[in-house]
C-alpha cells in the first residue's frame, strides 16, 4: 500500500493514539475513549474524532494521567524514538505524574512487614487500633 507524501491534515483520534504507543491496538485504544479515559480539551470524544496539530488531550492509562499536545500527525506504527515526536507532554503534567508516582511509593512504604504471626498482645493493640479508627472513640 502506497502513501502520498503529502502530510496528513486529519487523523482519527484512536488511529493517533495506537501510532503514538499509548495503545498497543487500535481496539484498546478504541475502548478507553469509549470508556471515557480520553479528553480533547476537557470534553469526552468519539473514536471517529479528527484531531489536528495543536489539539491537548487527556490520557489516562492505569493510575498515571497525562496531558499532552500534538505536535505531529501519523497513522502508521512506527518505533518507540518515532512516536515519541508525535507528541509532547505538558510541563505540568509530567511534575503531577512524578509527585503522585512518589506518592504512591510512600504509600507503600506504611505497611510494616513482620517475619512472625502477631502475639496476643499485638493482635489486641491491632484490635484496639482498628476499633478506634473505624468506629470511633465510643466503642
Amino acid at each position: 500500500m502506497s502513501h502520498t507524501s503529502t502530510p496528513l491534515q486529519k487523523v482519527r483520534v484512536d488511529k493517533w493514539l495506537w501510532a503514538a504507543r499509548f495503545f498497543k491496538t487500535r481496539g484498546l485504544a478504541k475502548e478507553a475513549i469509549e470508556g471515557g479515559k480520553v479528553h480533547c480539551d476537557g470534553q469526552r470524544i468519539k473514536a471517529s474524532k479528527e484531531i489536528t496539530l495543536g489539539l491537548c488531550l487527556n490520557i489516562r492509562q492505569g493510575l498515571d494521567e497525562k496531558t499532552v499536545v500534538v505536535k505531529s500527525l501519523s497513522d502508521q506504527r512506527r518505533g518507540a524514538p518515532e512516536a515519541q515526536l508525535l507528541y509532547e507532554e505538558t510541563p505540568d503534567s509530567i511534575a503531577l505524574r512524578e509527585k503522585r508516582t512518589a506518592e504512591r511509593k510512600a504509600g507503600l512504604g506504611a505497611f510494616i512487614v513482620s517475619e512472625n504471626r502477631p502475639t496476643k498482645k499485638d493482635r489486641r493493640q491491632i484490635h484496639r487500633f482498628q476499633q478506634v479508627n473505624l468506629y470511633g472513640d465510643d466503642a
